[in-house]
């Protein structure tokens, strides 16, 4: 079998970058294709394999501004050639999935979320855009869903990040998915004795506005408790302006800092909706509970009571009853290091496999 894993863009290493690797161990003999590619950003695992890119990458300052070449991904996309290949692993989240995949391939797509700003969060990224992206989207956006549902056609076999994912699948798509959960390292990440466990709250997590990293800042200033929070992004300067004298901002950290504070926050406070949410599972795996806003993937990691505990609506009220309620329950770490396990990288891998196999035996053909 020759396997070909097309992937949106390969600029850095977050939560679909990790599929991609534990996709390029499950076949290490793969070719990967992409947009863009930036070797300094991606890990070793990845970049052992053959990678090529599509016309994108040749524009100018396409690895910085990639996202300003969106409309004409579509275009690179259905120039790739791909006959060679047997089965084709398309991942979903930019522009992945559009290949022109030849007559006799398996294709099967791992969609983390349909494009999110010409589908569910349209409305939000066209607030927030300036004038011109503004005045451009709608028309811009309208070629994108037209060609994006036609391209869902193309492929044979949808896999989705959570059932959050396939119910978006079924609405924008008509098309069903089986749900597989992405790959967590688990491993990497253990819990610490009660008394090494400090005083304080941790959010996580690139400091955008759909992550409401503002909510937090907002709440903890108000209650005056403690929080640490760590990641980069277009916020970061003026969150550091709004935060008080109990929240402090460390910004991006290497991954040592991050599983330190991980293992000795109270909690993790996760504000914002996603499609799956890799973060608290990290948290759980170093033996600490979540506090998740009650939407999204969280609602599939989280167990209310047992790994963390949930607010209704996005209001400071709501959260400071959520982070006391958190202070109140005695929550067993080692019970929620063993729920975060069923989230492991070894579980992707083998339902990953198993999942193709079965549809390439469905096609008469060997896996």
């Amino acid at each position: 079998m020759k396997v070909a894993i097309v992937h949106y863009w390969l600029v850095g290493m977050r939560g679909g970058e990790k599929v991609i690797e534990s996709l390029c161990r499950l076949f290490p003999e793969a070719d990967v294709y992409t947009h863009v590619y930036d070797p300094s950003a991606i890990s070793t695992v990845i970049k052992s394999h053959q990678i090529r890119t599509t016309f994108i990458s040749r524009l100018p300052f396409a690895v910085r501004n990639y996202k300003s070449y969106l409309p004409l991904m579509p275009l690179a996309l259905e120039q790739l050639d791909l006959s060679a290949y047997d089965v084709i692993i398309s991942s979903e989240s930019g522009p992945a999935k559009g290949i022109i995949p030849p007559p006799n391939a398996l294709h099967v797509c791992y969609c983390h979320s349909p494009m999110r700003y010409i589908w569910n969060m349209f409305h939000e990224y066209h607030r927030r855009s300036g004038f011109v992206t503004r005045m451009a989207m709608p028309a811009l956006s309208h070629y994108l869903r037209n060609w994006d549902v036609i391209s869902s056609t193309r492929t044979h076999h949808f896999v989705a990040n959570s059932r959050n994912v396939a119910q978006r699948l079924q609405t924008y798509y008509r098309r069903d998915a089986t749900v597989i959960y992405p790959p967590v390292s688990v491993g990497d990440f253990a819990a610490v004795p009660h008394d090494e466990v400090g005083d304080y709250w941790l959010m996580v997590g690139e400091l955008v506005a759909y992550k409401r990293p503002d909510l937090a800042i907002e709440a903890f200033n108000r209650a005056g408790k403690r929080l640490v929070v760590i990641g980069g992004g277009e916020m970061l300067s003026r969150l550091r302006a709004a935060a008080g004298p109990t929240v402090t901002i460390l910004g991006p950290q290497p991954f040592d800092v991050l599983r330190h504070h991980y293992a000795r926050c109270r909690a993790l406070v996760f504000p914002g909706e996603e499609d799956f949410g890799i973060v608290p599972v990290e948290a759980m795996a170093s033996g600490r509970p979540v506090i998740a806003f009650k939407r999204g993937g969280a609602t599939e990691s989280v167990v209310d009571g047992t790994s963390g505990v949930f607010f209704d609506n996005q209001t400071v009220e709501d959260l400071l009853q959520a982070v006391a309620r958190c202070e109140a329950l005695q929550l067993d770490p080692a019970a929620i290091v063993a729920h975060a396990q069923q989230f492991s990288a070894e579980t992707f891998a083998a339902r990953m496999k198993a999942f193709v196999d079965e549809r390439l035996a469905e096609r008469g053909m060997a896996a």
